[in-house]
């Protein structure tokens, strides 16, 4: 990060979306565009010559492939890289695999001619490019990359419930810690900041690299084991009681913490619903939601964990759970899900395969 301004370079082959996150940018007090290219080619040069702090990048562009070139540039020369995205299923299956590549996070294309909520977008885009300048780049998952290893665990607790909430690089972080866990792992409630229409294929891209089933929550359906739960992002993901049974609960109220689903939400439905039988995790991401239920979910019994600073992308939320008390450990990303199952086991000791 530059000492001054937060030196950003644009790269869109639409001059209107140039434009308009020039326009943005340079109406922000500590930042400024640096320059601007209509495709990877030209940024290249351009990266060379500016040497920018944070990286705008477009999926879809003539001449090179966003994702080709985000895949060279973090093997190269990492940087922090926002995407741009088209709120489309197939840009969402694009802008995933953009952030298992690398990217720190991704923004919405906006609505061009449309004012009205501009201000809130470009609020956004300014707080994530901050984010983005305060970031660690992150190691790139490879192509064909093979998977981690396995951890299995024989005596699950079938009482027990796992509870997650991430922001900024949690989509990767959350990745990391559902992929190892064995098919009969404890069901998994995950919160992750993310707008409508990408969580299904991020439920879906989850579930075709997991062990257990991954899918995004529906109202009223029953929570079950060897499943994980992914709060759609228009709504706040719950957890309630139906008899003896969990169930999900979607809730369609104001942001908390300007953020819908909420973290916080999750967590103080889980701390009031199922207590020291809960494990609370709290992941990378910036400000400070979940901060508070992570506190609660501990004053309620449950072990409560929250990653390091080392291994987070953004230490926004976990630095602000545990200046709270609300960390019971603080744990590398990669050693958490073995923690996981040591919590859950009975024998106390989760197994590799």
């Amino acid at each position: 990060m530059s000492t001054s301004r937060i030196k950003v370079l644009c790269v869109d082959d639409s001059a209107l979306i140039r434009d308009l996150l020039t326009e943005i940018i340079n109406s922000q007090p500590d930042m400024e565009v640096v320059a601007v290219a209509p495709d990877p080619i030209a940024a290249r040069d351009l990266i060379k010559r500016h040497n920018p702090d944070v990286l705008t990048l477009d999926v879809e562009m003539p001449r090179m492939d966003g994702l080709d070139f985000l895949e060279r540039l973090m093997r190269l020369r990492p940087m922090p890289v926002l995407m741009v995205s088209s709120l489309t299923q197939a840009g969402s299956e694009v802008t995933l695999r953009a952030l298992e590549l690398g990217a720190l996070d991704f923004v919405a294309k906006p609505s061009l001619g449309i004012r009205s909520g501009m201000l809130e977008y470009a609020n956004e885009i300014a707080e994530k490019l901050r984010a983005a300048a305060r970031s660690r780049p992150h190691r790139a998952r490879r192509r064909n990359e093979p998977p981690p290893e396995r951890l299995k665990a024989p005596l699950i607790s079938s009482e027990k419930l796992i509870i997650i909430g991430a922001s900024t690089g949690g989509t990767e972080a959350i990745r990391r810690v559902l992929e190892p866990l064995p098919a009969n792992s404890p069901a998994i409630l995950v919160t992750q900041h993310m707008p409508g229409g990408f969580t299904r294929s991020f439920a879906e891209r989850l579930d075709r690299l997991c062990q257990i089933r991954v899918k995004e929550a529906s109202d009223g359906e029953r929570i079950l084991p060897g499943h994980a739960y992914i709060a759609p992002g228009d709504a706040h993901l719950k957890l309630a009681r139906s008899g003896a049974n969990y169930v999900a609960r979607l809730d369609e109220g104001p942001p908390v913490n300007r953020h819908r689903p909420s973290v916080d939400v999750l967590f103080h439905s889980a701390a009031t619903q199922a207590g020291r039988n809960a494990i609370g995790v709290l992941l990378t991401g910036m400000g400070k939601d979940g901060a508070a239920g992570l506190v609660e979910m501990r004053q309620a019994g449950a072990p409560t964990i929250a990653q390091d600073e080392a291994s987070c992308v953004v230490f926004g939320m976990p630095r602000e759970a545990i200046a709270l008390g609300g960390a019971a450990e603080v744990l590398p990303l990669e050693e958490i899900a073995p923690r996981l199952l040591s919590l859950v086991t009975a024998s106390g000791r989760a197994q590799r395969v």
